[in-house]
C-alpha cells in the first residue's frame, strides 16, 4: 500500500514558489484548506494565479493572501464578499477571470479526467465567449473552453486514510472532488487521518489515486460568512 501521508502542513507544500498556478478548494468559507493557505501566507511566495470559486473575506481564506498582495490573478466565478478582492480589482491591481461557475467546475473536471478542452453553451454571445473558438451543435452556438492548468491543488476533507482516499463532509463537497487530481500535485488536508482500509469503500468519494500528499490539519474555525437572525417578535 502507498503511503501519502506526511507529517505537516509544511511538509505537503514542499516545491511551491512563485509565480505558480493553484487551485483552492471550498466554496466561501466552507470546506477551505485552512492550514495550506496559512503556510502559503507565511511562504510569502508572491504572483501567484488562483483558481477558487471566490476568494472568502478579508480577514479569512483567500483574503489573507490577497491582503499581502501575494496574488497576482483570480480566476472565480463571484467576487463574494470580499471587498479587498474587489478593490482591487476595480483599480486595477489585480487581473480577474470571471467564469460561469458551472464552466469553473467543468474546467476543474477536464482537468482531472484528462480533456484538453470540452465545448459549453454558457457565456455565448457575451464577453466571456470573446476571442474563442464557438461551433454549433444541433441548431445550438457552444463555446470551447480549456481545461485548466495546475501546479498544485489544494483540498479540504472531512476524513481521509494514509493512502489519500477522501471522504467530504455535506456542502463542503463542493469544488473540492473536482480538483482533485486537476493539478500537476493534489495536497489533501483532512480533519480526521486515519489508517489505510478504516474506511468503508463505498463511502470513499476521491479514491487516492488523484491525490499525492495527504495530512491532518488543525485549528479549524466554523466561520459564518453572512449572518442572519430573525428579530424577537
Amino acid at each position: 500500500m502507498i503511503r501519502k501521508t506526511v507529517p505537516n502542513v509544511t511538509e505537503a507544500l514542499t516545491g511551491v514558489k512563485d509565480d505558480m498556478t493553484f487551485m483552492l478548494g471550498g466554496f466561501g468559507l466552507c470546506g477551505i484548506p485552512e492550514n495550506a493557505i496559512a503556510e502559503l501566507v507565511k511562504l510569502n511566495i508572491k504572483g501567484l494565479t488562483c483558481i477558487s470559486n471566490n476568494a472568502g473575506v478579508d480577514d479569512f481564506g483567500l483574503g489573507l493572501l490577497l491582503q499581502k498582495k501575494q496574488i497576482k490573478k483570480m480566476i472565480s466565478s463571484y467576487v463574494g464578499e470580499n471587498d479587498e478582492f474587489e478593490r482591487q480589482m476595480l483599480s486595477g491591481e489585480l487581473d480577474v477571470e470571471l467564469i460561469p461557475q458551472g464552466t469553473l467546475a467543468e474546467r476543474c473536471r477536464a482537468a482531472q479526467g484528462g480533456f484538453p478542452a470540452f465545448y459549453t453553451p454558457a457565456g455565448y454571445g457575451t464577453e466571456v465567449a470573446e476571442g474563442k473558438e464557438t461551433r454549433e451543435f444541433n441548431g445550438k452556438m457552444y463555446v470551447l473552453e480549456h481545461a485548466f492548468k495546475a501546479d498544485f491543488a489544494f483540498v479540504k476533507a472531512w476524513k481521509g486514510d494514509e493512502a489519500g482516499n477522501l471522504i467530504f463532509k455535506g456542502t463542503a463537497r463542493n469544488f473540492n472532488p473536482c480538483m482533485c487530481g486537476a493539478a500537476k500535485i493534489t495536497v489533501a488536508e483532512v480533519e480526521e487521518l486515519v489508517p489505510a482500509g478504516s474506511l468503508n469503500p463505498d463511502e470513499i468519494h476521491i479514491p487516492g489515486i488523484f491525490v499525492q500528499r495527504i495530512f491532518q490539519g488543525k485549528d479549524y474555525e466554523k466561520r459564518i460568512e453572512q449572518r442572519t437572525v430573525r428579530t424577537r417578535e
